[in-house]
């Protein structure tokens, strides 16, 4: 296998570590946070709304937002170390 191979198959490997830890925190956001532990986060407020419900309707899409932002940037970075980014 030749040195191009290898570098290949360590970019993809460190691309789909990425996305299984973006869908990770994905999920965990929106379904851990908004429905599986909605009833006991709803003990806890913010600006005046149960905690559960924030999470359900405001916190999963600031979550969203952020994890494209992170996203984004950790493929920028790992485009420039594997040298495969556009100039």
């Amino acid at each position: 296998m030749s040195q191009e191979d290898l570098s290949r198959q360590a970019y993809w490997r460190e691309h789909l570590r990425l996305l299984a830890i973006c869908l990770a925190v994905w999920f965990l956001v929106s379904f851990g946070l908004g429905i599986i532990l909605a009833a006991p986060l709803n003990a806890f407020s913010i600006g005046g709304y149960p905690l559960g419900f924030w999470f359900a309707q405001q916190g999963a899409i600031y979550t969203f937002i952020i994890l494209i932002f992170v996203y984004a940037w950790r493929m920028n970075v790992l485009d420039r170390k594997y040298n495969v980014h556009e100039e």
